[in-house]
C-alpha cells in the first residue's frame, strides 16, 4: 500500500463545518440584551422606591461659612451610608447612597464632607457621635479596620457613613480626633445645661 493509499480514507471522511443558524444566534443575543435591560431597569425602581421609603430624612446641613482651622484632612472613598448599627440598610435619600471620591475636613465645628460629583455635607460637631474601624457597608467589604466608619445624627436618626482613606494608615488618627471632638462637644452641652 501505497502513502496515497493511506490518504485517500482520511480525506472520504471529512464533512463540512456545519453552517450557523445566525437567525437563531440573533434571536439569543437580542433576547440577553433585553434580560439585561429588564434588570437594570428593576434594579433602579428598587433604588427609586428606597428612596421614597426614606423620603422622611432631612435634608442635609451645609458647611458653614467659615469653617473653621481644619483638624485632619483626607481624600479618599466614599461608600454610602447606612441606618447606624444596621450594615446593610443603606439609605440613599439625599444622595447619601452614591459612592464617590471624598475630601473629608474635621474642623472644631463639624466634618466636611466634599465628594465631586455627588452631594456635599456637613456633620456639625454636636451631632456626631462615635467614630470606628470597621470591616464592611452596605456593598463593600474589607479586611476588618479597612473601612472608617463615622457615626452621626440626622434628624431622628443615626446614620454610619463609611470612608476609605487612600492611606488607610490615617484612618486610626481619624478615629482618636473624631472621638475627641465628640468628648469635646458632650461635655460642653454638659456644662452649658449646668449652667443654666
Amino acid at each position: 500500500m501505497t502513502t496515497a493509499n493511506l490518504f485517500i480514507p482520511l480525506a472520504a471522511e471529512q464533512k463540512s463545518a456545519e453552517v450557523t443558524d445566525w437567525a437563531a444566534r440573533i434571536g439569543w443575543v437580542v433576547g440577553l440584551l433585553l434580560f439585561v435591560v429588564l434588570v437594570y431597569w428593576l434594579m433602579r425602581q428598587g433604588w427609586k422606591w428606597r428612596g421614597s421609603l426614606q423620603s422622611d430624612v432631612p435634608d442635609l446641613p451645609t458647611a458653614p461659612e467659615p469653617p473653621g482651622e481644619a483638624r485632619l484632612a483626607l481624600t479618599g472613598r466614599y461608600h454610602g451610608s447606612t441606618t447606624a448599627g444596621q450594615w446593610l440598610d443603606r439609605i440613599v435619600a439625599h444622595g447619601l447612597g452614591t459612592r464617590s471620591r471624598v475630601e473629608l475636613t474635621l474642623t472644631d465645628a463639624g466634618l466636611d464632607v466634599v465628594r465631586p460629583g455627588a452631594t456635599d455635607f456637613f456633620v456639625p460637631a454636636a451631632q456626631l457621635r462615635e467614630a470606628r474601624l470597621d470591616k464592611g457597608i452596605a456593598g463593600k467589604v474589607l479586611a476588618e479596620g479597612g473601612l472608617l466608619i463615622v457615626t452621626w445624627q440626622h434628624g431622628d436618626r443615626l446614620i454610619d457613613s463609611g470612608f476609605r482613606s487612600d492611606r488607610s494608615a490615617e484612618q486610626a488618627e481619624w478615629v482618636a480626633a473624631i472621638n475627641h471632638v465628640v468628648m469635646n462637644s458632650m461635655n460642653h452641652s454638659t456644662t452649658t445645661e449646668g449652667a443654666s
